[in-house]
C-alpha cells in the first residue's frame, strides 16, 4: 500500500488577528495535493498569533491559548472539506491550571485526537508548559501512526514504544531555534526510522519573527530507514531550507515488512 504524505513546512510572522493566521494556512494548504493521505504542520504553530496581544515578553505566549476554539474549528473545517487527515502542529492549551503543548490529529470526518507533549526542552520551561504522560498510536488514516513533538524525537524510547504498538509512521513537528537544534533534531529522527523501520515526517517552523519570539530553522523532510528499497541516504523528499514551503512524498507501506 502507498501512502502520500505532504508536510507544510511554515515560516511564522507575527499576525494582528485569528483572520490574518487562518488566511496564511488557507494559503499554504492550497498547495497540497488532494489525493496526500496525510498532511502535517510544525510545532507551535499558533506562535504568531502571540503578536496580537502586543509587545511582552517570552512567558505570555501561553496567551495564544484564547485562540484554542478557533484554532480548532479552523483545521476541523479543512479536513471535512479536503477529506483528508491534517496534523495541525502543536498549540499551547490551558487544562484546568495547566498548559500543554498538544498536538492535534483532524481525520476527515472532523474528528480529532490529540497527543500532549510528554518531554519539554528546557526553553519551554519560560512558557510554564507542562509535561503529558502518554504515548499512543492512533488509527487515523489508512495506516497506524504516532506523534514526537520535537525533542521527543530525541528520546529513542518514545519511538521505540510508538513502534513496537504498531505504528508505521511517525510525525515529527518541530520549532527548532538554531541551525544546531535543527540538525540535533533531524540526525535523530533520521536514527530513529533506521532503528524502527517506520517512515519519519520531520516538519519544522521557520523564520525570524522578531522578538520575542524565537526564530525557526529547519528544513522539513520524509525520511525513511536506508536500505535498498529505498533512497540510498533514506531521504524521500526534502524542502528547501527556511523557506515557506511545501514538500509531498510518497511511501510505499509493503517495504517495511
Amino acid at each position: 500500500m502507498k501512502i502520500k504524505i505532504t508536510a507544510c513546512q511554515f515560516r511564522v510572522e507575527k499576525v494582528s488577528n485569528f483572520n490574518e493566521f487562518q488566511e496564511q494556512i488557507e494559503d499554504l494548504i492550497t498547495h497540497v495535493p488532494e489525493n496526500s493521505d496525510y498532511i502535517i504542520f510544525p510545532e507551535l504553530l499558533t506562535i504568531g498569533l502571540s503578536a496580537a496581544f502586543g509587545e511582552q515578553d517570552a512567558s505570555s505566549v501561553i496567551r495564544i491559548d484564547e485562540y484554542t476554539n478557533q484554532y480548532k474549528d479552523l483545521f476541523r473545517s479543512l479536513s471535512r472539506k479536503r477529506k483528508q487527515v491534517i496534523i495541525a502542529g502543536t498549540h499551547l492549551e490551558r487544562r484546568e491550571n495547566e498548559y500543554f503543548n498538544i498536538a492535534y490529529i483532524f481525520d476527515k470526518d472532523g474528528s480529532v485526537v490529540e497527543h500532549k507533549k510528554t518531554h519539554i526542552f528546557p526553553a519551554e520551561a519560560n512558557w510554564h508548559t507542562s509535561e503529558g504522560d502518554d504515548l499512543e498510536v492512533y488509527s487515523v488514516g489508512p495506516v497506524k501512526i504516532g506523534i514526537t513533538v520535537c525533542y521527543e524525537a530525541e528520546i529513542p524510547e518514545i519511538s521505540r514504544i510508538l513502534s513496537v504498538n504498531g505504528a508505521d509512521i511517525i510525525f515529527c513537528p518541530s520549532y527548532t531555534f538554531t541551525e544546531y537544534g535543527f540538525w540535533r533534531v533531524r540526525h535523530c529522527a533520521h536514527a530513529r526510522a533506521i532503528e524502527n523501520q517506520v517512515y519519519f515526517v520531520h516538519c519544522p517552523t521557520v523564520g525570524e519573527p522578531g522578538k520575542p519570539l524565537p526564530n525557526g530553522y529547519g528544513r522539513a523532510s520524509i525520511l525513511s530507514p536506508c536500505d535498498s528499497a529505498w533512497p540510498a541516504n533514506g531521504i524521500v523528499a526534502e524542502a528547501v531550507m527556511n523557506e515557506h514551503t511545501i514538500i509531498t512524498g510518497t511511501v510505499d507501506m509493503d517495504e517495511l515488512y
